[in-house]
């Protein structure tokens, strides 16, 4: 039996996650708003339509990949949506990067209707997509992602499913959380460097080989505080003192950076929990710890009044 599906989005990562599944022989039918995107996917085994409900149409799956929780939404629920073409027993695969709570509103509703669904966010790239090599973040019921599979298996090399449905997106988010405060450091970094005189290419070339360029959760997180070891291989105290001495130099420079300042913050609190003597990825922990202790303490970390919080009388007994 030859799947169908309806395919909704056909922007920077949506048009060739659909060129991909076109090229291992589904039939689509697929919908855009924007009928420039529409012209740019290959013909062949393509069918263009005119709404998701048109799209949704004797499919077995639907695929939304779209830029807002309201563009789902609507492309689901709205008039002419997915919805109200779907048949019991297909299924939704949403892929979009929207809230959570979106997410979980349109699976209520549609399990109401004896529709299947399930989140699978994707990382990696654009080249990615092109290349049928996203690695795929699901979220929902393991059967349901079993069933799903030879349609996710076309767009990507790796389907990680980490829990049920609305999970998928959560570790999205996780994700991209950590992938734009990289931006931010990096931008940072690069930018002291210049400043400081120091070539770019070396610069970079420099933190290539660093724990610090090759990213704390590939070289020291998991062997050290993931692992349960709090020993010092570098300890706090000398983070402080190490991330002091660089705002210093970027002072020097009439350099501000921010990111640096919110973590020195963070590193001077260490000895009110009594972690100035642990590793530096016992961050995990003392960050837990000023959130648990949270009001209480007076600890309000806000980036539009940045003021000191290391004079502020903390437990001094860390908090489990």
């Amino acid at each position: 039996m030859t799947i169908k599906i309806g395919f909704i989005g056909l922007g920077t990562m949506g048009l060739p996650m659909a060129n991909c599944l076109i090229k291992k022989g589904f039939k689509l039918k697929v919908y855009d708003t924007s009928s420039v995107a529409m012209e740019k996917i290959d013909h062949d085994g393509v069918t263009l339509v005119n709404s998701p409900k048109e799209a949704a149409k004797d499919a077995n799956f639907c695929i939304t990949m779209l830029p807002e929780s309201s563009n789902v939404r609507d492309a689901v629920l709205g008039k002419n949506g997915l919805v109200e073409n779907m048949n019991k027993g297909s299924m939704l695969i949403e892929m979009s990067t929207i809230l959570p709570s979106a997410t979980m509103s349109i699976y209520e509703h549609l399990k109401s209707k004896k529709i299947k669904m399930i989140d699978a966010p994707v990382g990696r790239t654009p080249t990615d997509a092109v290349n049928g090599k996203l690695l795929v973040i699901a979220g929902g019921d393991k059967n349901d992602i079993q069933i799903a599979k030879p349609i996710l298996k076309s767009m990507s090399d790796e389907i990680i499913h980490v829990g049920p449905i609305t999970s998928g997106i959560m570790m999205k988010l996780v994700n991209n959380y950590m992938s734009m405060v990289g931006m931010v450091m990096t931008a940072e970094t690069i930018l002291f460097a210049n400043k400081v005189g120091i070539n770019q290419d070396l610069a970079v070339k420099v933190l290539q080989g660093t724990a610090a360029g090759k990213g704390q959760i590939n070289v020291n997180f998991p062997k050290k505080v993931l692992s349960g070891d709090l020993s010092p291989d570098f300890p706090m105290k000398m983070g402080l003192k190490d991330i002091s001495l660089a705002l210093e130099l970027g002072d020097d420079k009439g350099l501000s950076l921010n990111l640096g300042r919110i973590s020195k913050e963070y590193f001077a609190l260490a000895s009110k929990f009594n972690r100035q003597n642990q590793d530096c990825t016992a961050m995990l922990h003392l960050i837990e710890d000023i959130s648990n202790a949270g009001k209480k303490c007076g600890i309000v970390f806000n980036p539009d009044t940045p003021v000191s919080y290391t004079h502020l009388t903390l437990p001094t007994k860390r908090i489990v």
